[in-house]
């Protein structure tokens, strides 16, 4: 069955995350927003110190290897951040709370193409932001949502220095109320005390998966926004590895 990608009664009310990966209960984001809100400032300030090390840390991090850079150019602090804020776009209907704490989504039923998705959470002055809840959910690589489960469902924190790792598949396009939608992957973000980000990261025209027109699809799809689009490189042995950094505002 599919889905329409649309706004909802329920699409105001943010994610409820369920018990940390660490064992703290957080049924709600309230709970969240609470137990976290003490330690974040102090936490974010001493990763932002860790991320000066620069593109070669922020590669170790993200598990792939660092390359050196030539001599004339100098390193940037955070050569990924714009300081744009990461547009927001609708929720839809499909959100389900409680999702599992975990960062690799792949069951047994799942299929499609793989893909290794990384990258960090900034403010808008560029500094990482530990402890931030990222909440992912998205169709299968038949269109479908779970909505019996939480299969291609889960959330996770960002780590010290405001990194994610996600292991996911390239969800297919589906046709609902808004007409065919392109291929996206759904996201919360919010760091405690801040207000919530709802949007949905999109992939490259050049995107090979399913046998889909990806040029032709993101054309089409009148929610898409480019600036939310997955950087993307491969597929290198049937998968993907992909990058994107979320920029929050973190006060109201």
């Amino acid at each position: 069955m599919r889905y329409a990608d649309d706004s909802s009664p329920e699409a105001a009310t943010g994610p409820q995350p369920p018990s940390r990966a660490d064992g703290e209960q957080g049924s709600s984001r309230r709970a969240f927003l609470k137990t976290t809100s003490a330690g974040v400032t102090s936490v974010a300030l001493g990763a932002s110190v860790a991320a000066s090390a620069g593109p070669a840390a922020e590669a170790a991090e993200r598990g792939r290897p660092a390359t050196t850079p030539r001599a004339a150019r100098p390193l940037a602090v955070t050569p990924a951040c714009s300081g744009q804020e990461t547009p927001a776009s609708i929720e839809g209907p499909l959100f389900k709370p409680h999702s599992p704490a975990r960062g690799d989504l792949i069951t047994p039923a799942i299929r499609g193409v793989r893909l290794d998705l990384a990258g960090v959470v900034y403010d808008t002055a560029c500094k990482p932001l530990p402890e931030t809840l990222i909440e992912f959910w998205q169709c299968d690589q038949n269109g479908d949502y779970d909505t019996q489960g939480f299969s291609l469902r889960g959330h996770q924190y960002t780590d010290s220095r405001g990194g994610y790792r996600l292991k996911t598949i390239i969800p297919r396009d589906y046709w609902g109320r808004w007409g065919q939608r392109a291929p996206h992957i759904h996201t919360q973000v919010q760091v405690s005390g801040g207000p919530l980000l709802v949007t949905q990261l999109y992939f490259p025209d050049d995107t090979q998966a399913y046998g889909r027109d990806f040029a032709a699809l993101n054309a089409a799809d009148r929610l898409l926004n480019r600036a939310c689009t997955i950087g993307l490189t491969g597929p290198e042995g049937g998968r993907y590895t992909g990058t994107f950094d979320f920029v929050l505002t973190t006060t109201a």
